[in-house]
């Protein structure tokens, strides 16, 4: 399983260079994202001026398609020691969270993520063919 941030599913629904990398793990790989990082991808969609029907359609055709985890307590709480312990944001702290829960790799290609790998196994999209 991997899982993915929204750095990832921005790359994959803005056509960049990562996106063909994250569509093949969609297509061949068990892949999760935390709900909250879902709903990251559509603010951002959002807040740049995309049509409020496309971005919902692209909303769910992901759920159709990625495992989205809901948080629950132990998840927020772990998103929350994570947060208070290291400089991300709080949407970052769960993608964080929801990759240690799954013992997965975090694919993105967020800095302030990228530098956890302490924390989490985590694949550098930037670098991605």
């Amino acid at each position: 399983m991997i899982v993915l941030d929204a750095w990832a599913i921005m790359a994959l629904l803005k056509k960049e260079p990562a996106g063909p990398r994250v569509q093949r793990a969609v297509d061949e790989v068990d892949v999760a994202i935390s709900a909250i990082n879902l709903g990251e991808s559509q603010y951002v969609l959002t807040k740049e001026g995309r049509d409020a029907p496309t971005v919902e359609a692209a909303m769910e055709l992901l759920r159709r398609t990625i495992r989205v985890d809901l948080p629950d307590w132990p998840l927020v709480r772990a998103a929350a020691r994570i947060k208070g312990a290291r400089a991300l944001s709080y949407a970052d702290a769960f993608c964080v969270a929801t990759a240690q829960r799954h013992r997965a790799a975090l694919w993105t290609g967020d800095p302030e993520i990228l530098a956890l790998e302490d924390l989490v196994d985590v694949l550098d999209l930037r670098d991605a063919p």
